[in-house]
């Protein structure tokens, strides 16, 4: 099977999509999932940047594409079925549109990744470029023959938004990577070399209004208010869009906000943390909670149909935007980790997501496409 993937999110600093593109092209570039016999091709739908793409994709993988502006493609695939995606990555059995756009296609079977629907539950929270898939999304539905998701809870919504049958919707959950598994705290030179400290919680993500950090700050005040010695809260993660975090009446280095860190970094963060807030009003699936889990690091989540469906009670969930209860979960997170045989089955927990599961579901995808797309002449 000839495959092409948009390898677009891999430019760039790498979120929680192009970490997803990431881990699924290298596992379907291992072979270990397929026949052994598929071609990858990996294009991307933009010009800047475009020619850092072959560094990026694993050995084996092929790399195809025109560069060409990103606004001015989508513009014409918003309303256009020009130009098709084989002009830009070469002929393909299947075009997997990875980050919510499926382009036109000539003779490839599509198949399309929609990670959430916040476009249209929290429009107020998400960036204009997001707002876009309002009209880009139905239009790239309609071009595929099958709908990945990375959980049930999205693809229950999927289904219901675009009234999909359930035959055209495949969930492939996403993975933790092995080295999650193995991270361990770091030293506190290390730590002091960055100016962190030794003891703190971490948020972990976007520093976007669909995070929730407003209530997690307010969680934090609460916090200090009753514990002055309450370790500083680190926000990690890259600026992301919307307000600053609002942090008056906080002392002075009680909140940090190291920015974007590099995946060796991130792993060391994570796991020296005294706990994990995931705080978010809304999620697809969500990577930081799970990775922590791998870490053996308490979490407090956000209770949502995802973090229920992907944590389940390896973390603590607490009512959306209700700051007394994530403040009360955290405070009990900073009693005690539970020990050994805690972290032990935060460890196993999520070891049960891997990105070979992923891989395999999602090439299953590929060939359901195929079988469901109407051939074409060759």
């Amino acid at each position: 099977m000839r495959i092409a993937l948009d390898a677009t999110p891999l430019l760039g600093v790498r979120t929680g999509v192009g970490r997803y593109v990431e881990y699924l092209l290298g596992a379907l570039a291992t072979g270990a999932v397929g026949a052994g016999d598929d071609d990858l091709v990996a294009t991307a739908f933009t010009w800047r940047g475009a020619a850092a793409l072959p560094a990026e994709v694993p050995a084996g993988v092929a790399v195809r594409h025109r560069p060409l502006p990103a606004r001015a493609l989508r513009a014409l695939w918003a309303r256009l079925e020009v130009p098709p995606v084989e002009w830009l990555a070469g002929r393909a059995d299947v075009f997997h549109g990875t980050n919510f756009l499926l382009p036109p296609l000539r003779r490839a079977a599509g198949v399309l990744t929609v990670h959430d629907l916040s476009y249209l539950r929290t429009p107020g929270t998400v960036s204009a470029d997001s707002l876009r898939y309002r009209e880009l999304v139905p239009r790239s539905l309609r071009r595929a023959a099958v709908v990945c998701t990375p959980s049930a809870a999205v693809a229950v919504e999927v289904r219901a938004e675009y009234r999909l049958a359930a035959d055209r919707v495949a969930v492939t959950p996403l993975g933790v990577d092995e080295t999650w598994l193995r991270a361990e705290p770091p030293a506190a030179d290390w730590l002091a070399a960055r100016r962190l400290p030794e003891r703190y919680l971490l948020f972990l993500g976007s520093l976007e209004p669909r995070k929730g950090l407003p209530a997690l700050l307010a969680a934090y005040r609460e916090l200090r208010a009753a514990d002055a010695g309450t370790p500083p809260l680190v926000l990690a993660g890259p600026a992301g869009w919307g307000p600053t975090p609002d942090v008056t009446g906080l002392p002075r280095g009680s909140v940090l906000t190291p920015g974007y860190l590099d995946p060796a970094a991130l792993r060391h963060v994570v796991a020296g943390a005294a706990a994990l807030a995931f705080p978010s009003v809304y999620e697809g699936f969500g990577l930081p909670p799970l990775e922590a889990l791998a870490c053996g690091t308490p979490v407090v989540a956000s209770d949502l149909p995802v973090t229920r469906e992907v944590l389940g009670e390896a973390a603590t969930l607490v009512p959306v935007g209700d700051s007394a209860a994530l403040a009360g979960a955290l405070a009990v997170a900073l009693a005690g980790d539970g020990g050994p045989t805690a972290r032990a089955a935060r460890r196993a927990h999520a070891a049960r997501f891997t990105w070979a599961r992923c891989a395999e579901t999602t090439r299953t995808a590929y060939a359901q496409a195929l079988a469901l797309s109407t051939p074409r002449p060759r």
